[in-house]
């Protein structure tokens, strides 16, 4: 016979599968604005003592499944940034598309996104406000 601390156990089990399959199931990715949002969270910039920031931009495109598709190919990276810099930010471009595939896609997403270009900025770069113009 269990115990009742055995009962409980195995409710907060339950409760807890219960809980992390409806996480999953909203972590779903079923936009390209959620295809966006989900890769930000997996960006990590390095460090500035490795980088000065820059920003990057790189084209990956994804299969049904998720997972990449073909050579993901950097298609921008701010101008005065120098080898060292762009080579530590391609790496940690490669290092978040790693954490983020397969992409999540509902099975709607998964066909909509299939095969096509995905044109991704990381922006790690504070632009400058907007100078005004003082008249006297």
């Amino acid at each position: 016979m269990a115990r009742s601390g055995d009962k409980l156990l195995v409710a907060a089990a339950a409760l807890l599968l219960g809980t992390s399959g409806a996480a999953a199931e909203d972590a779903r990715v079923n936009t390209i604005q959620e295809i966006f949002q989900h890769l930000r969270t997996c960006w990590k910039p390095p460090a500035v003592a490795k980088a000065r920031p820059i920003d990057i931009t790189v084209v990956v495109s994804f299969n049904r499944d998720g997972n990449i598709l073909g050579h993901p190919r950097i298609s921008y990276e701010s101008a005065e940034a120098s080898d060292d810099d762009r080579l530590q930010y391609r790496i940690a471009v490669m290092e978040a598309l790693q954490r983020c595939t397969p992409m999540p896609f509902t099975d709607a997403m998964a066909g909509a996104a299939a095969g096509r270009p995905f044109a991704i900025q990381f922006r790690n770069r504070k632009s400058s406000p907007p100078t005004q113009e003082r008249r006297a």
